[in-house]
């Protein structure tokens, strides 16, 4: 018995929608397991404080200069969001620059 083209339509339309349902399963795995690798802060953080004891105890036995320690702290202290990123000396150069075209 021959099949009809409504039935064969209807076929097309299911396979189309498994496609579509499989593309979507798919990229929700993909976007939860990037979510997963991208949102591990408490082992970050931890590995932060371990740093930051590491540091203290060099800069303790004197192992580490007061400057070094005190760029690293800060590092330490912007990756864990307890203080805004230092400013740069960029804006002081600019201003250097503006006061030597002005003399000249």
């Amino acid at each position: 018995m021959a099949k009809s083209p409504q039935s064969f339509a209807k076929r097309q339309r299911e396979r189309l929608k498994q496609e579509k349902q499989a593309a979507k399963r798919s990229q929700r795995e993909e976007r939860k397991r990037e979510r997963e690798e991208a949102s591990d802060p408490e082992h970050d953080e931890a590995e932060l404080y371990e740093h930051f004891r590491l540091l203290s105890e060099q800069h303790a036995a004197g192992t580490l200069t007061t400057e070094d320690f005190e760029t690293q702290r800060e590092e330490i202290f912007v990756k864990l969001g307890l203080s805004e990123a230092p400013e740069t000396d960029d804006d002081d150069e600019d201003d250097l620059d503006d006061e030597d075209e002005a003399d000249a």
